[in-house]
């Protein structure tokens, strides 16, 4: 695993892309610095500075991560690196901690602003609650990579990997707004656990390529949602509205920065991460094999 980190972090400065990516977030969160927290006196680093640069993720992430596993299967040498010593799970976890740490570079930048306010006069508790807010905002980021890292294996193409992961952030960013309009009642959440119901019987079936097993999945939950719809039709609305909160990536962050530090916010960020790494790496198994 070592090695595959130190190739991908080398390979990130051996052009332009790492410099630029750093510049680029580092003049993004020093324009609402110099604005907002120097320009008026604002000691909340976390919300003035952190949650206001947000959308720069939406860029900043597919862009990073749209060549890590794609660049591999275009170029062919992730038949290399599969047939290699190092396990699957090193290979991803090589190539997240490499992404990891560049990102932490504009994130130490941001630390050094934190202090600056401090040195400015700002409080103890001010200080604590910005260093909390940062944690939490390099947790959130490196979800959104681990993300980003599972779609750019799903192709080849950088550029596709790169739309899928705006595309996937990006409802991730609207879905407070989204959310909204699926106030449907328990219809709506039926047809759309069916959907995913379907989605995972076929996943299953193609795992195991047996048709009958998929078959029997899909029959098996869909006799147990038209039961919970007859019988229980508030759960179904209650699951649903849940896996939709749990969709909304960023939102957790605006709770945490406006005075709600909550442990559960960074264990769901660690989940998420934890959850898509686990992906990636199922899905470089089932290739190797295949």
């Amino acid at each position: 695993m070592r090695a595959i980190f130190k190739r991908e972090l080398r390979s990130y400065f051996h052009g332009m892309i790492g410099y630029v990516l750093t510049a680029f977030l580092v003049a993004a969160s020093g324009l609402y610095f110099m604005a907002l927290n120097l320009g008026y006196g604002m000691t909340d680093f976390s919300y003035y500075t952190l949650y206001r640069t947000i959308f720069i993720l939406l860029l900043y992430v597919p862009v990073l991560t749209m060549r890590s596993l794609a660049e591999e299967r275009r170029s062919r040498t992730d038949q290399l690196l599969l047939t290699s010593p190092v396990s699957v799970g090193g290979i991803v976890l090589g190539k997240f901690f490499a992404m990891c740490v560049l990102f932490a570079l504009p994130c130490l930048v941001d630390l050094g602003m934190i202090f600056i306010l401090w040195a400015l006069g700002g409080t103890m508790t001010a200080l604590i609650s910005n260093l909390a807010g940062l944690l939490c905002y390099y947790l959130m980021g490196c979800a959104a990579i681990a993300i980003g890292e599972f779609l750019s294996g799903l192709t080849e193409n950088q550029i596709i990997a790169a739309v899928m992961g705006f595309a996937v952030l990006l409802v991730a960013y609207m879905m407070p707004s989204l959310r909204s309009l699926f106030n449907a009642g328990s219809a709506v959440a039926l047809a759309v656990f069916t959907v995913l119901a379907g989605a995972a019987s076929l996943g299953a079936g193609l795992r195991t390529r047996s048709f009958i097993l998929g078959c029997l999945s899909f029959s098996a939950c869909c006799i147990g949602l038209c039961a919970l719809f007859l019988l229980r039709s508030s759960w179904l609305t209650e699951a649903f509205s849940g896996v939709l909160s749990a969709l909304c990536l960023f939102t957790p962050f605006e709770d945490f920065v406006n005075g709600s530090f909550s442990i559960p916010v960074l264990v769901y960020y660690l989940t998420v991460t934890v959850l898509f790494l686990f992906f990636t790496a199922q899905d470089m198994e089932r290739r190797r094999w295949n």
